[in-house]
């Protein structure tokens, strides 16, 4: 049994997926397809989850992903890679087939990349820390390292907290705005002290600097569609025991 996902029209081609939280076999707080393995979640139900998700986008190929740490961390995948090893990174890059690269998240934002022509994929998580210091920056340096041209990347953003869940204050608001005047822009006025911060069209203009030419963000809100999808902050709001993670994978096929 495989695992409902959307996919992007940018990546269209290209193996690959942005998981929620249905179609699994976990249950209470992290029903139902819990991928986290820091959860705290029953080992063997998170391993059938992981396994539905790649049958779903990639059958017999081999999952891999990180201890991630909120940085801007990029690793190179390739044959020689030991799969079950998880470094401590937030971003992986491939040329390799039959691998699936890997992210979760929890209201973070997973960016998919692919060059079709060179035949190079990369995986992001880029929580607000992570994007503020360039984690897709350094996904598209390592996918040049591969081969391929950034010209010729494309970006897909998948579900992350959206701009009216997520209340951050002025602390916050300075840090973006001491790295750029111009992070002004993705704020919006909230409370006394506070404002409403839109992380998916930081990402995207972030990508877009790079060069980055094309970009697509589907705008699922993370906190706010609670049936489909996991929140860390929603679960803090909740007082929830422990939170799930879904899992955005992307790879090539052997063929």
């Amino acid at each position: 049994m495989s695992a409902p996902f959307v996919s992007s029209d940018a990546l269209a081609g290209i193996p690959h997926g942005f998981f929620g939280r249905r179609g699994g076999v976990s249950s209470g707080d992290l029903a139902s397809l819990n991928c986290g393995l820091g959860s705290g979640d029953d080992p063997a139900l998170i391993a059938e989850n992981r396994r539905r998700v790649a049958d779903a986008i990639l059958p017999a190929a081999t999952l891999t992903g990180l201890y991630q740490v909120h940085g801007n961390r990029c690793i190179v995948v390739d044959g020689e890679t030991d799969r079950a090893a998880r470094p401590e990174a937030d971003a992986l890059a491939s040329r390799t087939p039959g691998i699936l690269l890997g992210i979760l998240t929890a209201d973070c934002v997973p960016v998919l990349f692919a060059d079709r022509d060179a035949g190079v994929v990369g995986a992001a998580h880029a929580g607000w820390k992570g994007a503020l210091a360039g984690v897709t920056d350094a996904t598209l340096a390592a996918m040049e390292s591969l081969g391929a041209r950034r010209a010729d990347i494309a970006a897909a953003i998948g579900p992350c907290i959206g701009r009216a869940s997520y209340e951050v204050d002025d602390g916050f608001v300075a840090e973006f705005l001491a790295d750029d005047p111009a992070n002004e822009h993705f704020f919006a006025a909230g409370k006394p002290g506070h404002a409403m911060f839109d992380i998916a069209a930081y990402v995207a203009a972030r990508l877009a600097a790079a060069g980055v030419t094309r970009i697509a963000i589907g705008g699922q809100d993370t906190y706010a569609e609670a049936e489909d999808y996991f929140s860390y902050r929603r679960a803090c709001h909740k007082s929830e025991n422990s939170y799930g993670r879904q899992l955005s994978v992307i790879g090539l096929s052997r063929t």
